[in-house]
């Protein structure tokens, strides 16, 4: 199997590794007390931060993943389109014959 072929499970599985590990990081930090936690608005202050430090370790650290995701929709999307193309050109064709023998029908009738 190509390795294109499942380029969005790829990525997807690697932004939550990224993001469990800054979160394991920041949950590490406020158990250190280097970042003061509070109650529970300061482990969901937690999660923000790891949510905001994955989303920019993942977008330096995975952009050839992303460029092959991108690649992969932009490619079902084309075949998606060029098979409706195709669908819709076999349904003129049938509602074309269908009115030249409903014509012709008419004609000799």
């Amino acid at each position: 199997m190509s390795s294109k072929n499942h380029a969005t499970l790829r990525y997807t599985s690697l932004r939550v590794s990224i993001f469990l590990a800054c979160l394991l990081v920041a949950l590490l930090l406020g158990h250190f007390k280097v970042i003061p936690v509070v109650g529970a608005m300061g482990v969901l202050l937690l999660f923000v931060l790891a949510a905001v430090a994955s989303s920019a370790v993942s977008y330096v650290v995975l952009s050839k993943q992303r460029d092959e995701m991108s690649a992969q929709i932009a490619a079902r999307i084309e075949s998606r389109k060029s098979r409706a193309v195709a669908r819709d050109a076999a349904e003129d064709a049938a509602d074309d014959a269908a009115r030249a023998a409903a014509s012709r029908q008419a004609q000799a009738g």
